[in-house]
């Protein structure tokens, strides 16, 4: 791999000095994504980050695709930048999943620091990235330090409802923003995978599965709850489900997926075994699920709906299906749920987005070895699919490469998948620290 070398910085400044406050303060507003209703927060947190980036002359434009479902976009292109470089598109959510505070050992909007870590909602899915976002700009341009090219900062609403009201509106009425991006960082990417004391794997997302989240339809005839009925919608919907429950995808791996079980094998010096990969991997801790889940279409019942009183059978009956592809799947997903839900349930497309995936190679990824180098002389970094999704579904409409990248490192023992979404979810403030220091040094050679 050939690293690229940093230019000498003048100035001192501190990349990380403010990273924990501002994902404490983040964390703090209430930024909870319902679905299409207006949410409590979107609005606030846009503002409070216009006012941070403009405390440091950076000027921001908010965008609403409704009523307080606000996103930002700032261009930051301060003297000293490569202006023949295209713009690097640097992009993060504001907006989070809800959380049932009874369910936490602390509130989940007080941004608390306890054993180490700044604890809340948003914490890992993603105010920690907003916030070492935030600290390195502000760093940077209070001391007059460049990166290295032109930089746009697109802060999103909505994106854990899938980008509707955010980034794929964004795309559709205000494509000028982004259009003349190529390249692209942004979450679920750069976290550490500790494979033994001098080794650690940083996983870059390089792809990422679709979402096909479905609503089934089960039509029956009504009637009466004590008398017998053999058109039951109620019936015929719980079997579908049951059976898409069940279903075993095949496996089918997809070159990031590969390039990630390479790079596995190498680190743990065996052969993997194709028919017990999954085995294999289990040995990882608690990543194996995010990986597991990524060998194959998946498709998990996640609601069902049906009824009004006891003793009447409903004319009709709903379920919601969250099914996910792998790069080239959604074909024969489509094809297996038509036939996993038989001839009585229809579906219907609640949302229907594509997978993403793009090479692990060239500058920008050699500058996240580089610079992840800088701050753990035990990492490497190495491609990775995602089983989720994120807003690089809209900006790859656009043409732009799309990698997840929020460098964290990680203790071995801290289960980091299971904060997505999770209770008690939280960061370590020193990764959070390493983090802000990494990027710094990326932007200086992006």
């Amino acid at each position: 791999m050939t690293v690229p070398s940093q230019p000498a910085v003048e100035q001192q400044y501190a990349p990380d000095a403010e990273v924990v406050d501002i994902c404490r303060d983040l964390i703090r507003i209430d930024t909870s994504n319902y679905g299409p209703e207006p949410g409590p927060g979107e609005r606030d947190a846009a503002e409070r980050v216009a006012g941070l980036l403009d405390e440091v002359g950076i000027a921001s434009e908010l965008y609403e695709s409704a009523p307080r479902r606000t996103s930002l976009v700032a261009n930051w292109e301060p003297d000293g930048v490569d202006r023949d470089a295209p713009p690097l598109l640097i992009h993060a959510h504001l907006d989070v999943v809800p959380a049932n505070a009874a369910d936490w050992q602390v509130d989940p909007f007080a941004g608390e620091v306890t054993d180490g870590c700044v604890w809340g909602r948003g914490a890992v899915d993603m105010k920690d990235f907003d916030a070492m976002v935030l600290s390195v700009v502000r760093a940077r341009a209070r001391a007059g330090v460049a990166p290295r090219r032109p930089i746009r900062l697109v802060f999103t609403a909505d994106e854990e409802a899938g980008g509707s009201l955010g980034s794929q509106w964004l795309v559709d009425q205000h494509p000028e923003l982004i259009k003349d991006c190529t390249e692209a960082i942004g979450e679920v990417g750069g976290f550490s995978l500790t494979i033994k004391d001098d080794l650690r794997l940083y996983l870059i997302q390089t792809a990422e599965k679709g979402m096909n989240w479905l609503k089934l339809i089960a039509d029956g005839t009504a009637g009466h709850g004590s008398m017998r009925n053999d058109d039951n919608a109620v019936t015929e919907l719980a079997g579908a489900v049951s059976r898409i429950g069940s279903y075993k995808w095949p496996d089918r791996i997809t070159p990031a997926q590969q390039a990630f079980l390479d790079a596995i094998s190498e680190a743990l010096e065996i052969e993997l075994d194709p028919d017990t990969v999954e085995e294999t991997l289990a040995k990882l801790g608690s990543i194996s699920r995010m990986i597991g889940a990524t060998m194959s279409n998946t498709a998990n019942p996640t609601m069902i709906a049906g009824g009004y009183k006891h003793n009447v059978i409903p004319g009709q009956a709903t379920a919601a299906i969250d099914g996910r592809t792998v790069p080239g799947g959604r074909e024969e997903f489509l094809e297996t749920i038509t036939e996993l839900i038989g001839p009585k349930v229809r579906y219907e497309h609640a949302v229907d987005l594509p997978s993403v995936e793009t090479e692990f190679a060239g500058a920008l990824t050699e500058a996240m070895q580089a610079s992840l180098l800088t701050e753990d002389p035990g990492a490497r970094a190495v491609p990775y699919l995602l089983s989720a999704g994120t807003d690089a579904k809209a900006w790859d409409r656009l043409g732009v490469r799309c990698y997840g990248f929020a460098p964290l490192r990680l203790p071995a023992d801290l289960d980091f998948v299971g904060m997505f979404h999770g209770i008690d979810e939280r960061v370590p403030t020193d990764s959070l620290e390493f983090g802000a220091r990494v990027l710094d040094k990326f932007l200086a050679i992006a």
